[in-house]
């Protein structure tokens, strides 16, 4: 059993929103992930056509013409947040959708309309920016055409993701935009508990993004590449064959978790703990998974929350579907498991890419927050095209098994999960989450 007294403080979760293909709300995303549905479709010849295809490309055997996509992501509510028009055009989608999210974020938390004296930090990552080029129309801002592209340059930097936020929500504490491939949003949110427990801030607004403009081009497939042949992804599957790219963007207000109880907070989930590493050059490459840095990473994670491994009944992967990277990632759990627990099948296993495709620097933030929606619901949503289990993966001897349908959470004592990110490069990140504290029941009026 691990020290708890090892343990950091625990964060609460007091905020969250998020939006994603096919759910534009939290709501729509919890129905969506119990039951078993994608947020994938397909792109007709006139919107590949429209978003600017070449009509050749539509005899090409490898172009597969689907998307993940976020609706109305060129829209923005400018007004609300003080800009012009012209202003509003030139910032990356990215910074404009998760401005938005963070909004409806503090706001679930409560804390929109002021925050008192507390210190709210700023924690954001995103890809790169698709959005800008040179021939962003400077001359719409009535600018003289270089001033007009220093604006359009400062506003699709990643450097001024998490700023903006700061500046259009009034937000003083540390802000700090950050980009680690498919590991962004939870490294982001290892940071930000760092800063919590330093006493950087007293609130850290924790998200990440990502919006791709030229979306609905759909994507070719490349035989025993990282994408899938047909626009599905099927987590730990023996078909599975990769995944595909998605849009989406959600954000999290975190608080240390003493503060959070003594203010009333209403708490959505507690984060336990949490680690990050790098793989070093232990891997056959550059872009390759490492079992080893993985394996490391979620013992880490489990010291730091001071957790045994057992009382952990949910993983949410970062399950790419591919052929080999699935067994990697499970044997690297099933290594770092077995270092507390020798249980067999107990723990359900999952990957919200089967869902909503690959979010890149955003992947992180979509499985936490339906990590936390199944903590609230006590229900484990199905992984979706699981027909059979991949070969490669010792299931029958492991600790860990894939749900094809939802089903009730239930565990001797509260229920744990965690949630794993290993970005292209090699820094993992994995975090460790429980059910929000049952409070004692307020007295009944005499």
């Amino acid at each position: 059993m691990l020290n708890e007294d090892m343990a950091t403080e625990p964060l609460a979760v007091v905020g969250m929103a998020g939006r994603f293909p096919g759910a534009n709300t939290l709501e729509e995303f919890w129905a969506l992930l119990s039951e078993g549905r994608q947020g994938v479709r397909e792109v007709t010849e006139e919107e590949f056509l429209a978003a600017g295809g070449d009509p050749a490309d539509l005899e090409d055997p490898s172009l597969v013409r689907v998307a993940a996509v976020l609706p109305d992501a060129d829209r923005f509510d400018a007004a609300f947040f003080g800009y012009g028009p012209a202003e509003a055009e030139l910032i990356d989608p990215q910074q404009r959708v998760l401005l938005e999210t963070a909004y409806h974020a503090l706001e679930d938390a409560g804390y929109a309309d002021g925050h008192g004296d507390r210190v709210v930090g700023v924690y954001a990552g995103a890809g790169d920016s698709r959005y800008y080029s040179y021939n962003v129309h400077p001359r719409h801002a009535g600018e003289p055409a270089s001033v007009g592209l220093i604006h359009a340059a400062t506003a699709n930097s990643l450097g001024t993701l998490a700023t903006r936020l700061s500046y259009d929500l009034e937000l003083t504490g540390p802000s700090v935009s950050m980009n680690t491939a498919c590991s962004t949003a939870l490294v982001a949110v290892h940071t930000a508990g760092e800063a919590l427990a330093a006493y950087a801030c007293d609130i850290a607004v924790v998200g990440a993004v990502s919006v791709d403009p030229q979306a609905m081009l759909g994507y070719r497939h490349v035989p025993d590449g990282p994408l899938s042949p047909d626009g599905a992804c099927r987590p730990f599957a023996a078909d599975a064959a990769g995944t595909f790219n998605g849009d989406g963007a959600g954000v999290l207000v975190l608080r240390r978790l003493s503060d959070a109880l003594a203010d009333g907070d209403r708490i959505r989930a507690v984060i336990r703990g949490s680690a990050i590493n790098n793989d070093g050059r232990r891997k056959v490459g550059f872009s390759a998974p490492s079992p080893a840095g993985q394996a490391e990473v979620i013992v880490a994670a489990q010291v730091a929350a001071g957790v045994d491994a057992g009382t952990v009944t949910y993983v949410e992967a970062h399950g790419t579907a591919t052929r080999l990277g699935d067994p990697i990632e499970v044997a690297a759990l099933t290594e770092a498991f077995r270092e507390s627990t020798d249980r067999r099948g107990y723990c359900a296993l999952g990957s919200v890419k089967g869902n909503i495709g690959h979010l890149g620097a955003a992947a992180g933030i979509a499985g936490i927050i339906k990590t936390v929606l199944a903590l609230e619901h006590r229900a484990v949503p199905p992984t979706v095209h699981h027909d059979a289990p991949n070969p490669l993966i010792d299931f029958a001897s492991g600790p860990f098994r894939v749900p094809t349908a939802l089903e009730p959470w239930t565990a001797d004592g509260p229920l744990r999960a965690a949630v794993s990110a290993f970005g292209v490069g090699g820094t993992n990140a994995h975090v460790i989450l429980e059910e929000a504290p049952r409070l004692p029941e307020p007295p009944k009026p005499a």
